[in-house]
């Protein structure tokens, strides 16, 4: 816990992060199909100078953003994923750009391929995000943003992170030779077992 309040307490004096509002060109993610989208916040950290949320907010939020996100990817198998929240921090109202927190938001991900049956991640990869830098956020998102714009905000940036950190893994959705051969075989059958069949009597 003692570490999460100290990535919180950096992470609010950097700058922003890039916007994750617009879903933008898609990544190659290969044969990735979302599966179960699991969030869990029980265990979130609340950072200092911070509004407060709820742990049914905070999940509600980021797993309805990672189903915008990565719905739109159709491959041929399902992968899980697994996404903790581990602290937060919702701006409070400050002294304009003199004292103005940001917001930010630090999440563990781990990544399941479904047909094989294991767990891609050794260990949880852990993601801290920030609020999107812009004129409101200059001068603190704690003045110009309700505590639902701000989050709404962090969970955009949150799944567009995941989306990047998927893209560097392109070796987990990769096609199944065996799969592939097993259905090439049953392509190159199909033309003969229709030459073979007996024809119908007049």
């Amino acid at each position: 816990m003692r570490a999460i309040l100290t990535m919180l307490v950096l992470a609010a004096t950097l700058a922003g992060c890039a916007s994750g509002a617009r879903l933008g060109e898609m990544q190659d993610l290969g044969t990735f199909k979302l599966g179960h989208n699991v969030v869990v916040a029980t265990n979130a950290t609340k950072g200092p100078f911070s509004r407060d949320a709820s742990a049914e907010e905070l999940q509600a939020a980021l797993s309805g953003e990672i189903d915008r996100r990565f719905s739109r990817y159709d491959g041929d198998k399902f992968f899980h994923l697994g996404i903790s929240i581990d602290g937060y921090i919702l701006a409070l109202p400050g002294i304009p750009l003199v004292a103005s927190p940001k917001s930010a938001l630090i999440i563990s991900v781990r990544v399941w391929d479904d047909a094989a049956g294991v767990k891609l991640t050794e260990e949880p990869h852990q993601i801290t995000v920030l609020e999107s830098f812009s004129g409101e956020t200059m001068v603190g998102s704690g003045l110009t943003r309700s505590k639902e714009e701000q989050l709404q905000n962090l969970v955009q940036n949150a799944a567009l992170a995941v989306e990047k950190y998927l893209a560097s893994h392109p070796e987990w959705f990769q096609p199944d030779p065996a799969a592939e051969g097993e259905e090439a075989a049953a392509a190159a059958e199909a033309p003969e077992a229709a030459q073979t069949a007996p024809r119908p009597r007049p």
